[in-house]
């Protein structure tokens, strides 16, 4: 009998041998039913028996090997992507739900040849049935993945936004603390109190940014006529108060009027200078801020150790901090402020060399009404 007729007509059998093994994959197994444990296992096996029975080129024989071949984009998900998504949900990890896929493969071939009696094209079947395995687990590997960081990603976004209203909560009372003038010893708490919570509204706005831009929402802006000229002149008498000992200067040229969305210009500029403060050199930081008919273009440099070439390529990905390990940042605020740009229908980008570094932001004016 053919390997694809086999599978067929042997369904029962491989599946409650899948099901005894699902069963082993504790603690996320503990509790769920025949039926959840076998999932699309029986979907996935009428799948890999149809293959089994069409014609296939050399070519095509060799990107499955890979788990490379082709998937219409247009089809509703595989049973393999499908498996892969509920496993993720139901609390299994990856290597527990690979050990699916390598137990179904030796269930099968053990029980396919407990009755065979092998002729030339068995070879060549069992081939073709490792193909369309591997390829099922390159497809649920992929969506396994996808579903953890979904669900990774929404938990961060949930945490960040219920942790707002506790944190105001502290924030409210420290400012009360401070308005109390009871004492030198007692206001200053309260000044620590809030410059710390500050700092933790900062990380957790960074944190509702960066999981919506992961699950596909993007930064979301509110536009309105802005004059960037008052923008960053508030914005850099903000960072006066932070650091008083901090050097700015600001040059202006040409029209800065346009519609953008002020706040998170604001949170562009005021990330780009605190990092040439944090970073740089002793010299000024220097803002240029330069207005043509059609964009308007702001710089912000500084002096100091250049950028090393390594750091620069992964610069605005998420997570990363350059190299600075006493950064006690998550590693977000570059990737937010070029999603922010982004959202705007901007370009950053950035060059340090011969002891400078240069960080470029160009805003067209569209969506200006």
């Amino acid at each position: 009998m053919r390997l694809g007729e086999f599978i067929l007509s042997s369904e029962e059998a491989i599946l409650a041998e899948w099901q005894q093994y699902a069963a082993t994959l504790l603690p996320a197994a503990g509790t769920m039913s025949a039926l959840r444990l076998r999932d699309h296992a029986g979907q996935l096996l009428r799948v890999i028996a149809k293959d089994l029975g069409r014609g296939q080129t050399d070519f095509e024989q060799s990107e499955k090997s890979k788990g490379l071949a082709p998937v219409d984009p247009n089809l509703p998900d595989t049973a393999a992507e499908l498996h892969a998504q509920l496993r993720a949900q139901d609390g299994f990890d990856i290597n527990q739900m690979a050990g699916e896929y390598r137990a179904l493969r030796a269930s099968v071939l053990r029980l396919w040849g407990l009755q065979a009696h092998f002729q030339v094209t068995d070879f060549q079947d069992m081939l073709r049935f490792n193909e369309a395995i591997d390829q099922a687990l390159a497809e649920s590997i992929a969506t396994f993945n996808a579903e953890v960081e979904r669900s990774r990603n929404l938990l961060l976004g949930m945490l960040g936004h219920d942790m707002r209203n506790p944190l105001m909560a502290i924030l409210l009372t420290a400012r009360h603390v401070v308005r109390m003038n009871t004492g030198a010893d007692l206001s200053a708490v309260g000044e620590r109190l809030l410059k710390s919570g500050a700092r933790m509204r900062a990380l957790l706005d960074e944190l509702v940014d960066f999981s919506r831009t992961r699950l596909g929402v993007g930064i979301r802006i509110k536009r309105e006529k802005v004059d960037l000229n008052a923008v960053f002149n508030d914005e850099l008498d903000l960072i006066r108060t932070a650091f008083p000992d901090a050097r700015l200067e600001l040059v202006t040229q040409g029209d800065a009027v346009g519609h953008w969305d002020s706040n998170r210009i604001h949170q562009v500029l005021g990330n780009l200078v605190s990092n040439a403060l944090k970073y740089g050199f002793s010299e000024p930081v220097r803002v240029q801020l330069t207005g043509t008919s059609e964009t308007v273009i702001f710089a912000v440099e500084n002096a100091g150790q250049a950028i090393p070439a390594q750091h620069l390529a992964t610069l605005f990905d998420p997570l990363t901090r350059a190299g600075k390990e006493d950064d006690d940042g998550l590693g977000l605020g570059l990737y937010i402020v070029e999603q922010i740009v982004i959202a705007h229908g901007g370009r950053i980008g950035v060059v340090s060399e011969g002891g400078t570094t240069r960080f470029e932001v160009t805003l067209p004016r569209e969506g200006a009404t």
